[in-house]
């Protein structure tokens, strides 16, 4: 049994002034609208609506924040989070490609999603979803360069392989490394970004991304209690309260 199966709904917030204060490690999960990220965080956590995937503007277009520790797979998610015992936080952010979407909105969710993932401090890996059979749509380079200057990993998971063939997925695999390994520090390093095929459908690839996110986020390691201010339990009881799930 992962320990991501623990995940459950934290806060959801709409401006970066609202940001949880836990000093904990946060993995965010970033991609196009129809990729796949939703039901990848569902698979991975082993649950079926802890995200919502939708095709119109709703709270998926918030940052949706998810617990991992603090709460038993058995437990009733309407049971209180012991917040010092969350070890890390699963950040759904906004999917990003929305046609539909007014203008205000798309600028909106730019500056949230770039701010973000630029300098959010407790931010310790990117997962980037994209669909394998269209890896690099030009949001997807964009949001890479927004967040390859801070140096931290990214690991890209190449969604619905089950709809490629064997030639087909080794070939968009190596595309995908060769593209990662394209960016790199002043000093020609290349960052720390890594790839794998992925098919909630299949089954594919799920011990490998559940394994790394486990490893970005430090949760394969030993647990220390974490030392949070008491208005923090506080809001997370009133925001598990009003969960619209």
């Amino acid at each position: 049994m992962s320990i991501l199966w623990q995940a459950r709904f934290f806060t959801t917030v709409n401006h970066l002034r609202d940001l949880p204060t836990l000093q904990v490690p946060e993995i965010a999960f970033a991609g196009r609208s129809n990729a796949g990220k939703s039901t990848a965080i569902n698979i991975l956590c082993n649950q079926k609506k802890l995200c919502f995937a939708s095709k119109t503007p709703g709270r998926t277009q918030h940052i949706n924040y998810f617990s991992i520790g603090g709460a038993h797979v058995a437990q009733h998610r309407k049971d209180a989070t012991i917040v010092e015992e969350i070890r890390a936080l699963l950040v759904d952010l906004p999917g990003y490609g929305y046609a539909e979407v007014p203008g205000a909105a798309k600028n909106h969710w730019n500056q949230l999603l770039g701010n973000y993932v630029q300098k959010r401090d407790q931010l310790s890996a990117l997962i980037l979803i994209m669909d394998s059979r269209r890896p690099f749509t030009d949001l997807d380079r964009q949001m890479l360069e927004w967040y390859a200057p801070t140096g931290r990993p990214v690991h890209c998971l190449l969604t619905k392989a089950d709809k490629l063939n064997r030639n087909e997925a080794t070939n968009a695999l190596r595309l995908t490394n060769t593209v990662l390994a394209s960016y790199t520090d002043e000093n020609g390093v290349p960052f720390p970004f890594t790839a794998q095929l992925f098919s909630s459908l299949k089954r594919i690839g799920i011990e490998e991304a559940d394994a790394k996110i486990q490893q970005l986020t430090g949760l394969d390691l030993p647990f220390t209690k974490n030392i949070v201010e008491s208005d923090e339990a506080e809001a997370s009881s009133a925001n598990q309260e009003n969960d619209p799930a």
